[in-house]
């Protein structure tokens, strides 16, 4: 008799917790069902500098329609979006001025962010305007920042957005290589132009690192920009450009719908 009485009382308590465990992961799952709304985050390569039609927002972020976020928003219509990615945006501009679009119904973020940081405009500029040695040497100096200092502030950023959007889905979108070697090409010399990849692919390195630690998404857009590289044929970069500095090694108008969106498309 208590045998039995032990034994409906140990079933009930089990289907009871069982019952307390199904409810709340189908309450987890409605609401993660329920976030729908995108966001786009980051600094110009999100924004779409280079890529022409930007939007009057009354700022200078430079969000373009022609970017990879407001064309996969064109692809989904009805699905709330907002445009909170900038030109010239570093991980604490991030944290600071782009993460009021985040909610509970957000179910999609994109984030583009790291190379300013590093100092990628200055290396650029560097690499340019100097010597093999200098361009080599201030790489140098972008890498060791980002094995000692980016990721605790890449951390930082991606804590900031889990906390505020716990259901959606985190894609971190990485930079292109951005020259093909090999060939001959006016501007850049081959030792700087494998020394500028080698460094993108550092920093690819270190996004996915932090991304997977986060349990994030890392989009890789290196292997679509394959073959549209500067000093290809079809090149999806603006090269150095005197009359808009802003656009220079920035992606184009197909660089965004060829090189950024497809990526977008198959980790959303």
């Amino acid at each position: 008799m208590r045998r039995s009485r032990y034994a409906a009382f140990l079933g009930s308590t089990l289907l009871a917790a069982t019952a307390a465990l199904t409810g709340a992961t189908t309450a987890q799952a409605d609401q993660q069902a329920a976030a729908t709304g995108y966001v786009a985050l980051g600094d110009s390569y999100s924004s779409g500098v280079g890529a022409g039609s930007y939007l009057s927002d009354g700022s200078d972020c430079k969000r373009s329609t022609k970017a990879f976020p407001y064309l996969w928003k064109n692809a989904h219509s009805g699905v709330p979006f907002t445009f909170g990615a900038c030109s010239g945006a570093r991980t604490g501009d991030v944290l600071a001025n782009q993460l009021g679009g985040l909610s509970t119904s957000t179910g999609l973020v994109t984030l583009t962010v790291g190379g300013n940081d590093a100092g990628f405009a200055d290396v650029m500029t560097t690499c340019v305007t100097s010597s093999d040695s200098g361009c080599v040497s201030r790489i140098d100096t972008a890498r060791a920042y980002v094995d000692s200092t980016l990721p605790g502030k890449l951390d930082g950023v991606y804590d900031a957005i889990r906390a505020k959007a716990p259901n959606a889905r985190v894609v971190v979108i990485g930079y292109p290589r951005f020259y093909k070697l090999g060939t001959s090409c006016l501007g850049l010399s081959e030792t700087k132009r494998t020394a500028i990849n080698n460094a993108s692919d550092h920093l690819n390195t270190a996004l996915s690192r932090r991304a997977a630690a986060h349990g994030f998404v890392f989009g890789d857009v290196r292997t679509t920009f394959t073959g549209h590289e500067l000093c290809s044929g079809s090149p999806w970069l603006h090269s150095l450009n005197l009359l808009d500095i802003g656009s220079s090694y920035h992606p184009t108008a197909a660089g965004q719908s060829g090189g950024y969106l497809p990526v977008l498309n198959s980790n959303d």
